[in-house]
C-alpha cells in the first residue's frame, strides 16, 4: 500500500487557513521522483496567493496545495530517472504553481510530493532538511534572472568559479546585485560569483559581512544617499555587465549608474509586494496598478536613456533544457558538495507540522531579515 499523505490545503480562492487533511499518494511518473519531505520554507508568492488568489494565479484548480521549497528523502522513483535512488535526500523545487503543471500532487506544502528530477539536486552530509529547503523558488528566481537570454544572459557558473578577467580586455567583469540579504539575493550573489563576476550589492549595515560571506566583493547600505555614486567608484576599471534589482529604490539607482557608463545597460527586476493582510481586496488592483506603472516607466525610460529594466516573469522556469535545470543538474550537486555554493539565507524555524504552516506565512508576511522561514516536517 502507498504511504498516507496529508497536505495543508488550500480548499478556494482567498481562503484561510489551510485545512490540514488527507491528501492521494501519487506515484511518479518519467523523470519524476517522489520526496517525503522534512521541511518547507515560506515565499512570499505563497501567501500573496492565499491573499489575492485569481489575480495573480487564476489558472489554479482548487482545492489545491501550494508551496514551492522543499528538503527531503527519495521513497520513490519514477522510469527514466538517472540522478536520483531510494533513500537519497535531496533539496527541490516544487513546481505545482507553474501554469504548465498545475497539479496538487507537484505542491510542496504536505507529506509526499512528486518532484521532477531537473529541479532537484542531492543535500549534502551535514545540511539539515531545515537548512536545505531554504533554495527553491528564490534559486529559481536568482538563476533565471541572471543567466536566462532575455534577461541579463550572464555566463553560467561552474566548479571552480570562473575568473573574473575574462573580459577582451582584461578587465573584471562586474554585476550589480541588490538586496543581497535577502532570499534570492543570497542566491543571485553566490551564482554570479562563481559565473565569474564581480558582485557589487546592498543590504543594511547589520548584513554586510553576510553579503560578503557570499560572495560579494562590496556591499553598500541601499539607504544611502550616495549609492550610485559608490557604484560608480566601485566599477572603475571594471566592465559592468548588468544589475540585478531587488528592493525599493533599486531600479532607480542602478539606472543612474547605467546612464553614467559606456556599458550594458540591462537590468532585471525581482520582487514581491508589501500588503497588510486587512486589506486584501485593494491588493489585487494594487498590484495590477504597479505593474501598469512599472511598465510604464521601463518604456518611457529605455526611450530616454536606453536602459532596459524587465520584471522577471518565470514563463520557462520548469524546462527540462533551461537555465535552472541546468543549474540543478550541472552546478548544485558538486558546488554544494565543496560548500563553493551555500543554502542561504539561514532558516528561521516556526515549528513542526503542516498546521504550522499558516502561522508561517503570517510570519514571513510581516517581513524577516537575512532569514528564511521554515516549517520542519
Amino acid at each position: 500500500m502507498p504511504p498516507k499523505n496529508q497536505a495543508a490545503w488550500l480548499p478556494a480562492a482567498k481562503t484561510k487557513p489551510f485545512q490540514v487533511g488527507d491528501a492521494p499518494y501519487t506515484h511518479p511518473g518519467p523523470g519524476e521522483i517522489v520526496v517525503r519531505n522534512g521541511a518547507v520554507a515560506i515565499n512570499p508568492f505563497d501567501w500573496v496567493v492565499q491573499v489575492i488568489g485569481p489575480v495573480l494565479a487564476g489558472y489554479i484548480t482548487y482545492p489545491f496545495v501550494l508551496g514551492t521549497d522543499v528538503a527531503g528523502t527519495v521513497v520513490e522513483i519514477g522510469p527514466g530517472v538517472e540522478r536520483f535512488r531510494l533513500g537519497d535526500r535531496v533539496l527541490a523545487s516544487a513546481v505545482a504553481l507553474s501554469k504548465e503543471p498545475n497539479k496538487a500532487a507537484e505542491g510542496g506544502f504536505q507529506l509526499y510530493t512528486v518532484i521532477r528530477e531537473h529541479m532537484a539536486a542531492p543535500t549534502p552530509a551535514g545540511v539539515t532538511d531545515e537548512q536545505a529547503c531554504v533554495l527553491g523558488l528564490g534559486l529559481g528566481t536568482a538563476a533565471y534572472g541572471l543567466f536566462h537570454k532575455d534577461y541579463l544572459g550572464l555566463d553560467l557558473p561552474q566548479v571552480p568559479a570562473r575568473p573574473t578577467t575574462s573580459t577582451p580586455g582584461g578587465r573584471p567583469r562586474a554585476v550589480i546585485v541588490t538586496g543581497g540579504a535577502s532570499s534570492v539575493g543570497s542566491n543571485a550573489v553566490q551564482l554570479a560569483a562563481s559565473a565569474g563576476y564581480e558582485v557589487l550589492s546592498t543590504s543594511s549595515p547589520k548584513n554586510f559581512a553576510y553579503v560578503k560571506n557570499l560572495g560579494a566583493t562590496h556591499v553598500f547600505d541601499y539607504n544611502s544617499k550616495t549609492l550610485a555614486q559608490d557604484l560608480l567608484r566601485a566599477l572603475e576599471g571594471r566592465e559592468l555587465a548588468g544589475a540585478y534589482a531587488i528592493g525599493k529604490g533599486a531600479v532607480e539607482a542602478c539606472a543612474a549608474v547605467m546612464q553614467r557608463r559606456d556599458a550594458t545597460k540591462r537590468i532585471a527586476l525581482a520582487g514581491s509586494p508589501s500588503v497588510r493582510e486587512d486589506v486584501p481586496s485593494f491588493f489585487g488592483a494594487r498590484i495590477i496598478g504597479n505593474a501598469i506603472g512599472l511598465m510604464v516607466k521601463s518604456a518611457v525610460r529605455y526611450l530616454l536613456t536606453g536602459v532596459d529594466v524587465k520584471f522577471i516573469q518565470l514563463n520557462e522556469m520548469t524546462d527540462p533544457q533551461g537555465v535552472v535545470a541546468r543549474i540543478y543538474s550541472d552546478f548544485l550537486p558538486r558546488a554544494l558538495a565543496e560548500r563553493q555554493f551555500v543554502p542561504a539565507p539561514p532558516p528561521l524555524v516556526v515549528g513542526k507540522g503542516l498546521d504550522k504552516i499558516q502561522e508561517a506565512m503570517a510570519l514571513q508576511m510581516k517581513g524577516v531579515s537575512a532569514m528564511k522561514v521554515v516549517v520542519s516536517l
